[in-house]
């Protein structure tokens, strides 16, 4: 079979359906995608985007439908035959196992581990040539487990490419990733397409669907509605195609910043194996101001966003809450002082996976009216709480008695948010708040963000998104090898120059280069 233009379909699904109970997530779908080609599947959360590549690799059995790989027809529901026909996949959510190396990780299911060395060395040859190549810096014998997110993203790229994959299905593989690093992987990809390789990415950045894609499938209420060649629409079209209404970013306004709720005078955190602790970090949020943290994954976020919610104190320094310095710094404190978190790992520290949504939305707040009345739980309320949540931030599910992890990525961090900016807390940890969201979600999130700014909350917004960052704080810090750089006020440096900072260079430059 070939296309059009003369290149060769190597994948074609015909008429998927998949229905779970009541609910159709791929309804009748069909499209190809040939060789050397970037496709764009495009859909708000919930579309049915994931479900059909589930389905494509085998980790899922379409009720209706079939799907082809160079012209042989796939066994339904077996991932084997998916990776031997050379489908790759890069999955939203990790499979890794943290106990275990980078380079055992990688290499797990293509040779017995207990063989005696089982060509390690050929292996350790191999991936750091595609470490080299496609710009994934990681280390092949670093334990998972201590890994940053970003880094554990890497390790699933790397996995797919080291099984030689033809068609790569990459779903969300830049939200971790840099603007330089996201720039260095598409360089990349664009070798490898140039080569043969046919992909089909799944992004909500629609500046990198432009960027990289050729052609965009969009999905709806699991409907294939449209598909356009990338250079025939732009990102207000896709926008609309994908939500079937107007999109229009929020508009920021001027802050009025009031007094600061949490200081850090010279804070550094203790060593935590081989995550950046923070150094002599000097640090304001401030009433009804959006700060953002912008950086390189890996680089302090994580300490700085633990030592705010209570999970570590101070190993030198001063923490500052309004006026005092709690002297037993926990997260009940950090709870009791008005700090709600959106955490940056839904799955690991943001949820728990067998609690159903009610049991979810108020896993930090069941000890609080009206859930709490003299020590029993009130149900009702916390029920008619997570109804609110779904409703008011279009959480897709069949009720609050659903386990979360039936909900897609975007649909739990919607929870989340949700069950965060309902109860108005003073300061809002948002560590990746819209990671996963689609462009409907993720403007009504900025929009709740700077609602919460407007009534006074402060907000602290760590992203590796810089176009959100630049876009929402009031005032920019970039952090880099746990040191924090001076406030810049938004509008007063380029990317360019938050790059140097990311990169660490401003640091030596001191003074004279804020």
């Amino acid at each position: 079979m070939t296309h059009e233009d003369g290149a060769q379909v190597v994948l074609r699904l015909d008429t998927i359906t998949k229905r779970f109970g009541n609910l159709v997530a791929n309804d009748a779908i069909s499209f190809s995608l040939h060789q050397g080609e970037v496709i764009a599947l495009l859909g708000e959360n919930g579309a049915g985007k994931t479900t059909l590549m589930n389905i494509l690799f085998g980790h899922y059995t379409a009720d209706e439908g079939s799907v082809e790989v160079f012209g042989n027809t796939l066994p339904p529901g077996t991932p084997a035959a998916a990776l031997n026909a050379g489908v790759g996949m890069v999955h939203q959510h990790f499979t890794l196992a943290d106990n275990m190396s980078v380079l055992e990780n990688i290499v797990l299911g293509t040779a017995p581990l207990w063989r005696l060395g089982f060509g390690k060395g050929a292996a350790r040859r191999k991936i750091v040539q595609l470490v080299a190549d496609y710009g994934l810096a990681v280390d092949p014998d670093a334990m998972v487990g201590s890994l940053t997110v970003g880094e554990r993203q890497r390790v699933e790229i790397l996995k797919a490419l080291y099984r030689d994959a033809r068609i790569l299905i990459l779903d969300e593989p830049t939200a971790v990733l840099t603007p330089q690093e996201t720039d260095d992987l598409f360089a990349t990809m664009r070798k490898a397409v140039a080569l043969g390789l046919s992909v089909i990415f799944i992004s909500h950045k629609l500046h990198e669907v432009t960027a990289i894609s050729s052609r965009v499938v969009v999905l709806r209420h699991g409907k294939l509605v449209a598909e356009a060649r990338t250079a025939d629409v732009d990102r207000h079209q896709m926008a609309q195609m994908m939500v079937g209404a107007e999109v229009a970013p929020p508009d920021v306004s001027d802050a009025t910043p009031g007094k600061a709720l949490i200081t850090l005078k010279d804070v550094s955190t203790p060593p935590r194996g081989q995550a950046q602790k923070l150094t002599a970090v000097n640090f304001e949020l401030c009433a009804g101001q959006i700060t953002g943290l912008a950086g390189v994954s890996g680089n302090g976020q994580a300490a700085l966003a633990d030592l705010i919610g209570g999970l570590i104190a101070p190993a030198s320094g001063t923490l500052d809450v309004g006026d005092t310095a709690p002297t037993n710094w926990s997260p009940r404190a950090a709870l009791a002082a008005g700090i709600a978190r959106i955490p940056e790992d839904r799955h690991k520290t943001g949820t728990i996976a067998d609690f159903d949504l009610t049991e979810n939305a108020v896993l930090e707040l069941y000890a609080k009216p009206p859930f709490s009345n003299r020590g029993w739980m009130d149900w009702r309320a916390a029920r008619g709480f997570t109804q609110e949540v779904i409703a008011g931030y279009d959480v897709r599910c069949p009720g609050p008695e659903t386990p979360i992890r039936l909900l897609s990525g975007g649909n739990m961090q919607k929870l989340i948010l949700g069950r965060v900016l309902e109860t108005e807390p003073q300061v809002i940890l948002a560590n990746q708040p819209v990671r996963g969201l689609d462009i409907g979600a993720l403007t009504y999130v900025h929009e709740q963000l700077l609602a919460a700014r407007d009534r006074g909350a402060a907000v602290l917004l760590i992203s590796e998104d810089l176009d959100e960052i630049m876009q929402l704080s009031d005032v920019i810090h970039v952090i880099s090898e746990g040191r924090l750089s001076p406030g810049f006020a938004r509008g007063t440096k380029t990317t360019t120059e938050l790059g140097v900072w990311m990169a660490g260079h401003g640091f030596e430059e001191g003074a004279d280069a804020a």
